[in-house]
């Protein structure tokens, strides 16, 4: 698999495990009840680690509008990456093309980390859908190879989003990207979209239905010559046809009934979709006949639904830029954010790849559209989605929170009016790191935090608060106690005098201390691990 090499890149691969963990401060909660819905403000590679202790693994459906790199945002490069070739990027304004010679290397320096993040975060039967333009599509396809898997990739979307084009360049550029990747491609299920305008023309006692010729329509790929097997007889009973003038089918011959073979097609006999034995056999009752206008007698499969799988290229007035745009102004009354994404739009990613009860992020959050589809699809089919937003820059309160609070709560006057949706959010800032500069552990951030913490780095799972028999057992995993042997004004000391710390029942105990004075012999004897505080406190 090709790779794609860039200054500072063996600097970043790996950047993600030394960016610091922060805990999250709630500032406030707007709405009623208590939906699990985040809007965090701050840096995006920190807020998505922070974010690892309760969702690693759990988030069905990640949307993400990065910056193109088009030369024209005013974005700047700010991870503080401990390499000369980066430091000396800190702070300044990624320019254009013959501006800035260095401006793709900032860029993928900047995704590459949130990138390997998000992938920790996704779980195993999620995708991650990232819109994109020429600037950095080839890029970003060779980087999500690299991350995710080339075998994971699922579809590269190309949306209309300008029907006349972009009038520059000589030529009218008129759609953009969205890259799709599966966590796992084996366990990727998405949903399809209904097919607009279509209806079933058909009825029976299982209820509506229409018809699929069974026949392979592509006779010089598929033909007797080297599909001999899909080439059989089915037996029509044509003098008996139901309400809906068609016939039933048999495998096997009766008096009175005729028998049928794929027709031949430019000299070559075509074949039927279903082996007999394979499939034929099984799914009979859902064939049916009927004699064509050209006195041919046609095999048809029943098919059941009016969806269909999303196509490549999506066209839809509701996809245009102008959309996102008008939709902006009529929910905060002005043109307060640059080139918000359509919501119609991440309403099709979202439901191509969550369900009901799915977890959502989106970590370059800009004006809410991902939390105002999950809102609207919440309402629409009583549906319990949660949404994470990620946003850095200052309009995190003035516009992403603030369109959300208006979506919740209705916006709009007299004709123009929109219900709200309902729901809640909790706004939060990035907080405290839990070591410090100097390596030690941050008191400050409380214990319930530094217990959040350890429990994760030890289970991979969410720590659960809850009332234990002793206030220090963190709890049991996988027949495993841990305990966190820890008093903010005086040093503890794993003894034997100490030992009834441990009052649950395991095949092995974990503890942290601060010392421990029981030799290692005894302790590996009782099954017992003892780690020092801090030093023992691993690092993700």
């Amino acid at each position: 698999m090709p790779t794609l090499n860039w200054i500072g890149k063996e600097s970043v691969i790996n950047h993600h495990h030394d960016v610091p963990f922060r805990t999250l401060e709630q500032k406030y909660t707007f709405g009623e009840g208590t939906d699990g819905n985040k809007i965090i403000h701050g840096d995006n590679l920190e807020a998505l680690k922070s974010l690892l202790p309760e969702y690693e693994g759990r988030i069905k459906c990640i949307y993400i509008d990065p910056p193109y790199n088009t030369g024209n945002e005013n974005w700047v490069y700010n991870d503080n990456v401990n390499s000369p070739k980066i430091r000396k990027w800190l702070g300044q304004v990624v320019g254009k093309e013959a501006e800035d010679l260095t401006r793709h290397d900032k860029w993928l320096c900047m995704m590459y980390p949130r990138l390997k993040l998000l992938q920790r975060l996704l779980s195993d039967d999620g995708a991650i859908f990232i819109s994109i333009d020429d600037n950095e599509q080839a890029n970003l396809k060779l980087i999500c190879d690299e991350i995710f898997g080339e075998r994971n990739f699922m579809a590269q979307f190309s949306v209309i989003v300008k029907t006349e084009g972009r009038r520059y360049g000589g030529v009218a550029k008129t759609h953009e990207y969205t890259l799709v990747y599966a966590n796992n491609m084996e366990n990727i299920v998405f949903n399809e979209i209904e097919i607009e305008g279509k209806k079933f023309q058909f009825v029976d006692d299982l209820g509506g239905f229409n018809l699929q010729e069974l026949r392979n329509q592509n006779a010089r790929a598929f033909n007797s010559s080297n599909r001999p097997n899909l080439r059989y007889p089915f037996y029509v009973k044509l003098n008996e046809p139901d309400h809906n003038g068609l016939c039933q089918v048999f495998l096997e011959n009766h008096d009175g009934l005729t028998e049928v073979y794929p027709i031949t097609v430019n000299g070559y006999e075509s074949v039927w979709r279903w082996g007999k034995n394979e499939k034929a056999t099984r799914q009979l009752s859902d064939l049916v006949a009927r004699k064509g206008t050209d006195g041919v007698v046609r095999i048809y499969q029943k098919m059941r639904k009016l969806t269909e799988a999303p196509k490549t290229v999506l066209i839809d007035k509701d996809y245009l830029s102008i959309k996102g745009t008008k939709e902006i102004q009529e929910i905060m009354g002005s043109s307060s954010f640059d080139f918000p994404k359509p919501l119609k739009l991440i309403n099709l990613f979202i439901h191509l790849a969550s369900d009901k009860s799915s977890i959502i992020l989106d970590s370059f959050a800009g004006s809410g559209t991902t939390a105002h589809a999950v809102l609207n699809l919440n309402k629409q089919d009583g549906g319990n989605r949660k949404f994470i937003l990620v946003e850095m820059e200052d309009y995190a309160e003035n516009i992403t929170a603030e369109r959300v609070r208006r979506v919740i709560n209705g916006y709009g006057e007299d004709k123009n009016a929109v219900e709200g949706t309902g729901g809640s959010f909790s706004f939060y800032e990035l907080g405290e790191p839990v070591f410090d500069e100097d390596g030690y552990m941050n008191e400050k951030i409380g214990r319930e935090k530094l217990c959040e913490y350890i429990w994760y780095t030890e289970t991979r799972t969410p720590y659960a608060t809850a009332i234990q028999p002793n206030k220090y057992l963190l709890g049991i995993h996988q027949d495993t106690s841990y305990y966190f042997y820890y008093e903010p004004e005086k040093i503890t000391t794993l003894s034997h005098d100490t030992l009834n710390i441990i009052s649950e029942k395991a095949e092995t105990y974990v503890v942290y201390a601060d010392q421990c004075v029981i030799d290692k012999e005894w302790l590996s004897a009782h099954n017992i691990i003892f780690k020092k505080i801090p030093r023992d406190i691993s690092r993700f």
